[in-house]
């Protein structure tokens, strides 16, 4: 980690996003990078909000653990810092934004089967990392997912992660009652069996999620399922009206599919199998993923090696900027009621 990143050294370019814990920044070291020829992405987090703070405490770990154990499609940690105001962290920059921004290029809005196999099986080797270092992921979704500067793509986001243990074998458990928005902001990254919180983004939550019965890994190899259906329909299967009719549908109704069944929406129903016991990769994880039809042919070894991906984001010049400052801008943030607040607000992954 870099030693030297600190607080005054850093000078902000531009905004890149508010999240459910805090404000991501792209910035350089004017010390040691004074023309921003090298920005990163730093996240600051207001610790006057004492549940983004422990979060974010978490995705520190987190991501430290990566950059022990580093894989292609995963960040790493630069270095992290704290004053008395703010907790940082810095990851590299991709500039190739998320993938739903990559999405709404394309015609009419959705991807083509070979672009949406090979962001999968990216996808699907990132989470084969995570899995396999006990780590759920839980928060799988396009604005989560970013394209590096190589075109590949990386992961972001890890504060609703949760350690699992590996050893426990997976049986169902006495359905339990969901899980209240109170007791869903803490997130309790204790290793255990299964997980009972209620976590996420709503379209993408698993059947197992929403009835507060206790999930596992699986909830991600449904979340995948989710992804490959609105990369191919240009949006999620089970969208409803209010977020009780999404539940509903996310229990009851089964993905539509358009034309006649090919292995991608095969894949696709296999990944969506509201039982978790029977979704494909509960047994065996990726490994049941990778022999799936849709992904015959493909050399999982060489992704990496892949010279040419999809999309290859351009080298932008960002320049210097005059007026940004990380302090001022969340002081006009805490001016604003606590639920408009960045830094507090949970509303945009939780409910």
């Amino acid at each position: 980690m870099d030693a030297n990143l600190q607080f005054h050294n850093l000078r902000p370019i531009k905004v890149l996003g508010n999240g459910a814990t805090g404000t991501v920044f792209l910035v350089h070291n004017h010390k040691s990078d004074p023309s921003a020829r090298s920005p990163f992405a730093l996240k600051v987090v207001d610790k006057s909000c004492l549940q983004s703070d422990h979060r974010s405490r978490w995705e520190i770990t987190v991501l430290d653990r990566l950059t022990v154990n580093p894989h292609p499609f995963l960040p790493f940690l630069i270095g992290s810092f704290e004053t008395n105001e703010f907790l940082a962290w810095a990851t590299p920059f991709c500039p190739g934004r998320d993938l739903n921004v990559l999405r709404y290029r394309q015609p009419d809005n959705v991807f083509s089967v070979s672009i949406i196999r090979f962001y999968l099986a990216e996808i699907v080797c990132a989470l084969e990392h995570l899995h396999s270092m006990g780590i759920v992921y839980r928060d799988l979704k396009p604005e989560n997912i970013l394209i590096q500067e190589s075109g590949h793509v990386t992961l972001t986001d890890f504060d609703l992660s949760r350690t699992l243990d590996r050893t426990q074998k997976h049986e169902p458990k006495t359905k339990s009652a969901r899980v209240s928005p109170v007791i869903r902001g803490n997130t309790n990254n204790v290793t255990n069996e299964r997980s009972n919180s209620l976590v996420g983004t709503v379209e993408y939550l698993s059947p197992e999620m929403v009835r507060g019965d206790g999930h596992e890994f699986s909830v991600d190899w449904w979340a995948v399922g989710i992804l490959a259906y609105e990369m191919l329909y240009g949006t999620t299967p089970f969208r409803g009206k209010t977020r009780k009719d999404t539940f509903g549908r996310i229990l009851m109704m089964q993905p539509k599919f358009t034309g006649i069944l090919t292995p991608l929406t095969g894949l696709i129903a296999r990944l969506l199998e509201k039982e978790p016991t029977r979704r494909l990769g509960h047994r065996r994880g990726a490994c049941e993923i990778r022999e799936h039809p849709f992904f015959h042919g493909l050399r999982w070894k060489a992704l990496t090696e892949v010279g040419r991906p999809p999309f290859i984001p351009s080298r932008e010049n960002f320049g210097l900027t005059v007026g940004l400052n990380i302090k001022e801008y969340f002081k006009k943030q805490r001016k604003a009621s606590p639920s408009d607040s960045p830094s507090c607000n949970f509303s945009l992954t939780e409910f």
